[in-house]
């Protein structure tokens, strides 16, 4: 069974202890990634592991951020997950179709500096745009192996809670660049779109937050705000222990791109873990 995995794409799904930090959302290029939990096994499989994240504060920054990741991740042989990367859900296959549903969590945004530690981004720079408390989200997604060399994504993220954070949508292209035993490199280009609700939450600034901040005002409107292109190394060291590295850059365009906290359009992220699955 070939899983579809919920990493944030985007900073919002556990920063720090995801791969991915630079926008707000799912890191698509994640489902075209190995499962954390190696297929190894047809049985259930618990994965650990830790390493480090680099990424921008938040989403449009020009400062980075260096944070520790852990994962913790539980894949049963009937298709039921729950992890640090992908939430609770479950996820299998018809054919070359994949599907998934999870319970995640959508990270939230303070106006100031935050720990390396913290599971929230933010930045001083955003002095007086307010806090931007994380939310529950439902995350459902969609694969299709069309050839063996190119794989299609499709995932959601719907709030259950801070409904008016907004919805989003990403589109992947993926493709296994090189497959062996012990390697697997696969290359992703990831477009995200936000709902009218998303975009003002993140990357708009209202009268309230001008007067506060100093920003000028800015509408955001619904569309797509970001496109990501990722690489992403996993090497099987033996049977249990893998290592996994990342590398990828962010442009945001549109309405994010032209928002006034945004200080950088283009920013890059990776990341290197280690794992053990048993």
């Amino acid at each position: 069974m070939r899983n579809i995995e919920l990493r944030h794409t985007f900073p919002h799904l556990f920063p720090g202890r995801s791969l991915k930090n630079i926008v707000p959302g799912v890191v698509l290029a994640l489902l075209a990634t190995p499962t954390l939990a190696a297929e190894q096994s047809q049985g259930n499989v618990l994965t650990l592991g830790g390493g480090v994240d680099v990424a921008t504060r938040y989403s449009g920054s020009d400062k980075t951020r260096v944070s520790a990741a852990q994962v913790v991740d539980y894949s049963m042989a009937n298709g039921f997950f729950i992890g640090t990367t992908r939430g609770i859900g479950y996820g299998n296959n018809i054919g070359n179709l994949d599907y998934s549903a999870a319970l995640s969590y959508r990270i939230g945004r303070k106006d100031k500096d935050v720990s390396s530690d913290s599971i929230s981004s933010g930045s001083d720079e955003l002095r007086g745009m307010g806090e931007i408390k994380g939310s529950a989200i439902v995350v459902p997604g969609l694969g299709y192996k069309v050839t063996d060399w190119l794989n299609l994504q499709l995932q959601a993220e719907v709030p259950v809670s801070e409904r008016d954070n907004g919805e989003a949508v990403h589109f992947g292209i993926s493709s296994p660049l090189y497959t062996s035993p012990n390697n697997a490199v696969t290359l992703a280009l990831t477009s995200s779109w936000g709902s009218d609700k998303y975009m003002q939450t993140y990357y708009g600034v209202s009268a309230a937050q001008s007067a506060a901040s100093g920003f000028a005002r800015h509408d955001a409107g619904a569309g797509i705000y970001a496109y990501s292109l990722n690489l992403d190394w996993t090497h099987r060291l033996t049977s249990r222990w893998s290592v996994l590295a990342a590398a990828g850059v962010t442009q945001l365009t549109g309405d994010a791109a032209d928002s006034p906290i945004v200080q950088r359009k283009t920013s890059p992220t990776g990341s290197l873990k280690v794992t053990y699955s048993f």
